[in-house]
């Protein structure tokens, strides 16, 4: 294996390094600008604490609620008897296509007197607001990324393991508590850090459910306040609160290895027979369906249907169109940019390799707000005339999903073995055609799989585009957090539907393409 990065590589692995740490590295020394008085003062608010314990508190309970929802569902789909299987499973997926502020919105218009659930059944649903409310919409819209990775674990679990608890005297609880759940601790890991993630970086559900955190404070800063000095203090402790669920997240991973203990080939798991607790089960997943889907997209219905505007779908199509273009400009950008990346981490080995794999993560990492804060504090101290573009745009899209694409090409790069390409050699191809006929052609279903997750990504995605986006640059999810804000729920409705049906086709299809 090659120890030295051929320039070709080389060169996006260094524009990727220096788009993320040049405007981190730059927001920090904005922070430090200040004189000392007003350092301390900053530095020592009381407010600071309250937002560090309020996004603890959420994303420690988001956590905790997630949890308990899609072990449960995970475990139905994948280990019970109950069917049908492929119903469940989408449930566990579907409401990932319903970005957070769509949900906060079709909650909110849902109740109180004149909501969507008051109107056609005259009973007065409370309308979610605070930490509960935060709290409620965050889980209902962020377990799948726990359910995807808990399901795929159980399906795949050495039943070995649970047959010698059951032979050793342990009764069904005492075996899924004792052997099954600790055997669940990387899957969990991984969904948990992403659902961590999410939670740190989210304002839009916090915002519109009035819940203070750091994310809601750094939106209000810049954009209310004006005071970027503060907001950049407040991207900074967003960014130690990041690093440290990153280290805690390592830690608990140290010394985890899980592997088969039953010789020969892999069996499946059983199937758990539910009996009794039937009936408990059809009532958990009927309330999730309700709660996570059918209540969210009636809602949106029952507002669409009383939006008298003559130029709604004018206007719908107009930011349909905008929202596609920069999809998939980011997209494509985004996806030639894992392929190199890819190949950096999956082929080389050493520091460099390594460290380059660390930051490209580092940058899905980062809070977008953060992020996108950095890089106006950057442009507009370098390239002033870069601000509010769409090249800027496109350029905070690509480095912060690049991680997110990386993943599908790398599990491309498994099966295109450099050994294919060296016998196409031996048998005369140039390397450029071997690449072109050999490689290319195995790397083009985690290419396109990768392409989808961005562009999805990209569709629902809100902070980078309020702070970064051109003037007059009017998106879907744009729209829906405005007309929100604003209480025009009427207004939002086409736009929140729109994002929802093309999220769920876009969902349905990525899950499709995975399974073949």
């Amino acid at each position: 294996m090659t120890r030295r990065l051929p320039f070709s590589l080389l060169l996006p692995a260094l524009l990727t390094m220096l788009g993320v740490l040049v405007p981190l590295s730059y927001l920090g020394l904005r922070a430090l600008g200040a004189d000392a008085g007003e350092l301390r003062e900053i530095v020592f608010r009381s407010r600071n604490l309250v937002l560090a314990g309020n996004t603890l508190l959420l994303s420690a309970s988001v956590l905790l609620t997630t949890s308990l929802v899609a072990l449960p569902l995970a475990f139905l789909a994948a280990r019970s008897d109950l069917r049908p299987r492929r119903l469940l499973t989408l449930l566990g997926v579907l409401p990932l296509a319903i970005p957070g502020y769509v949900g906060a919105y079709a909650l909110i218009a849902a109740g109180g007197a004149g909501g969507a659930v008051d109107t056609l059944i005259g009973w007065r649903m409370p309308v979610p607001g605070g930490f509960w409310g935060a709290l409620l919409v965050l889980t209902l819209f962020t377990f799948p990324y726990l359910f995807l990775n808990l399901h795929a674990a159980l399906r795949t679990q050495d039943p070995a393991l649970e047959d010698a608890a059951r032979l050793l005297g342990r009764n069904r609880w005492q075996t899924f508590w004792g052997v099954t759940v600790p055997h669940l601790r990387p899957a969990w890991l991984s969904g948990g850090l992403l659902i961590g993630l999410h939670t740190l970086g989210d304002f839009s559900v916090v915002s519109l459910m009035r819940y203070p955190t750091f994310s809601a404070a750094i939106y209000q800063q810049y954009t209310a306040a004006y005071d970027r000095v503060y907001s950049a203090w407040l991207a900074l402790g967003l960014l130690l609160l990041t690093g440290a669920v990153l280290w805690l997240e390592g830690r608990f991973m140290r010394g985890v290895f899980l592997s088969r203990t039953s010789p020969g080939g892999a069996r499946r798991p059983g199937t758990v027979r539910l009996g009794r607790l039937r009936p408990l089960a059809w009532v958990f997943v009927t309330l999730l369906a309700a709660v996570s889907l059918v209540l969210p997209l009636g809602t949106m219905l029952y507002w669409l249907g009383l939006e008298g505007s003559p130029w709604l779908w004018t206007e719908v199509l107009d930011a349909l169109r905008s929202a596609l273009g920069a999809a998939a400009l980011a997209a494509i950008t985004t996806t030639a940019l894992a392929l190199p990346l890819a190949v950096i981490g999956s082929r080389f080995q050493g520091r460099w390799p390594r460290l380059i794999e660390r930051i490209a993560y580092l940058g899905y990492a980062t809070p977008p707000l953060a992020f996108a804060l950095a890089l106006i504090f950057f442009v507009l101290r370098v390239t002033p005339a870069l601000y509010q573009t769409l090249p800027l745009l496109i350029i905070a899209y690509t480095l912060h999903f690049v991680a997110e694409a990386i993943g599908p090409v790398r599990s491309g790069l498994v099966r295109a073995t450099p050994r294919l390409e060296e016998a196409a050699r031996v048998l005369g191809v140039t390397r450029s055609g071997a690449l072109r006929r050999v490689t290319l052609p195995l790397l083009a279903p985690g290419l396109l799989v990768s392409a989808a997750f961005v562009f999805l990504s990209v569709l629902k995605e809100l902070p980078l585009t309020l702070l970064l986006s051109p003037i007059g640059f009017e998106t879907l999810a744009r729209n829906v957090w405005s007309y929100t804000e604003e209480a025009q729920y009427a207004s939002a409705a086409p736009y929140a539907l729109t994002l929802a049906a093309i999220g769920g086709l876009l969902t349905l299809l990525i899950l499709r393409r995975d399974r073949e």
